[in-house]
């Protein structure tokens, strides 16, 4: 492990490493489940068979390319299909159906055909150091910024998005806006009816576990966050037995181990249709692989940059070592993807919890993707992680992500400007990209007007005139 990973030179052990891996593994282990059920609206479309070759892809997929994070790159961080990419390749796919005429099937196999070429193309940029020149030109301003933004949206998923209560009155009902949200709790009773007391659990375990994480951490005990996971796991488990009368092991009991290979080799795996894609039109397959192309790629550089810096890996200007290979390293996550059958496979935004939690090498990478590749056969088990507990790390995490904000010079307005505006759009657009594309857009106004414009390199104007383009032009 010495010799692969340098763990002494990373001021790390195999033990922290290792409990590294599993928090960040624990805190992203819904994406297994989710990614099929957003790419097949829960099995409606595509059917079973479909959402089986799409749930071994997400697993293959992310654990090939977290491989080659860890021993390419030699960094902590995580992989799997990018949340928001994911949603938006779902809409591809509905709409080449309703253009085509092509069944569901037939058009996933289609939109395969953009995925495969947008990780081609990011493969290249990578080796040819282009996708690095592009991290270069993000001003260290905004670099500063995207830790402590991608902080506040990890708290706004943890208190907000990722428990979802559902009930006869309807749903998805979430902590932030449904419970604290509501002006009374008769009323957020009222409106939850019988998903009530599931809610009041969920906030109960919600912030006991963030508590435990708070009181181990503040104890120097570098497996807090898994520790206050698995105490926060058990309260809903009991809380479910004892208050909701449900068995939380229930979906064990006719769950299945065996892995659908024969599904997967069906539907997805290696089932590219280029013929089906350009029925749709060149200019708009070519609108929709720069599209994609722009979201992974800016969101993937936010989240190295961001997850970085609050690891201590960044430079005096702001670099990170090994970028190259980190971007590599995605873009060979992103092919494994289309070739097994899943949308783009993107560095996890969830890394930064196995990093808070002592992870700096690829060691931590490696344990979670030998527990992405272990969930072929053990999914099961993954899935009855409860949402609360997850969204206890997230909450964390974003809090001490937070602490980033004071290397911002608040006095600077070409640094305050663009990070304000990405603190807000980050959470609320969901996408980490599309923040940065807001901060480069006003950083390069700024200096514009302020007799500064010379102090700007090319490629920036250049970034931000391709975000313009890409938030003002339709096509």
């Amino acid at each position: 492990m010495e010799k692969l990973f340098k763990l002494k030179e990373n001021n790390t052990t195999v033990r922290t490493e290792i409990f590294a891996g599993l928090t960040t593994f624990m805190t992203m282990a819904y994406i297994i489940a989710l990614n099929p059920n957003l790419l097949t609206n829960f099995g409606a479309d595509g059917g079973p068979q479909l959402w089986n070759g799409v749930f071994l892809a997400t697993c293959i997929a992310s654990a090939i390319g977290t491989f080659v994070m860890a021993f390419a790159a030699n960094k902590p961080f995580v992989m799997a299909p990018g949340m928001g990419l994911n949603s938006f390749f779902a809409i591809v796919i509905a709409n080449i159906v309703s253009i085509t005429g092509l069944s569901y099937v037939e058009s996933f196999q289609a939109g395969l055909c953009i995925i495969l070429i947008e990780g081609i193309v990011f493969l290249v940029l990578s080796i040819l150091n282009i996708r690095e020149k592009i991290v270069d030109a993000i001003p260290l301003g905004i670099r500063l910024g995207i830790a402590p933004a991608i902080g506040i949206m990890l708290l706004n998923i943890g208190l907000g998005s990722n428990a979802g209560i559902y009930s006869e009155t309807g749903g998805p009902f979430f902590v932030m806006r449904d419970f604290f949200g509501s002006l009374t709790p008769a009323l957020a009773k009222t409106n939850m009816g019988g998903g009530y007391a599931q809610m009041v659990l969920t906030v109960v375990t919600m912030f006991i576990g963030l508590f435990v994480i708070i009181v181990l951490s503040h104890k120097g005990i570098k497996a807090s966050v898994l520790l206050g996971m698995l105490v926060s796991s058990v309260i809903y488990w009991i809380g479910e037995g004892l208050f909701l009368g449900t068995n939380p092991f229930a979906a064990l009991e006719t769950a299945s181990f065996v892995p659908a290979f024969g599904d997967m080799a069906a539907t997805t795996l290696f089932k590219f249709n280029f013929s089906n894609i350009m029925q749709i039109g060149w200019f708009t397959v070519v609108t929709l692989i720069i599209t994609f192309c722009i979201i992974d790629m800016f969101d993937t550089i936010g989240t190295l940059v961001g997850t970085a810096s609050r690891a201590g890996m960044l430079d005096k200007e702001g670099n990170m070592p090994k970028m190259k290979e980190a971007l590599t390293a995605d873009a060979i996550g992103t092919i494994t993807g289309a070739l097994t059958g899943t949308s783009t496979v993107t560095t996890f935004v969830e890394s930064a919890s196995g990093v808070e939690a002592g992870g700096r090498t690829g060691l931590t990478s490696l344990t979670a993707g030998i527990m992405f590749l272990a969930c072929l056969f053990i999914a099961p088990i993954a899935a009855i992680i409860p949402a609360a507990a997850t969204s206890s790390a997230l909450i964390y995490v974003g809090v001490i992500m937070l602490g980033g904000l004071k290397n911002v010079d608040f006095g600077d307005t070409t640094q305050l400007v663009p990070v304000a505006l990405m603190l807000i759009a980050m959470p609320v657009s969901g996408s980490i990209g599309h923040a940065i594309g807001i901060g480069m857009i006003s950083y390069s106004i700024i200096m514009m007007f302020t007799g500064r414009a010379k102090e700007v390199s090319a490629l920036t104007y250049a970034i931000s005139l391709i975000f313009l383009i890409k938030f003002f032009l339709i096509v």
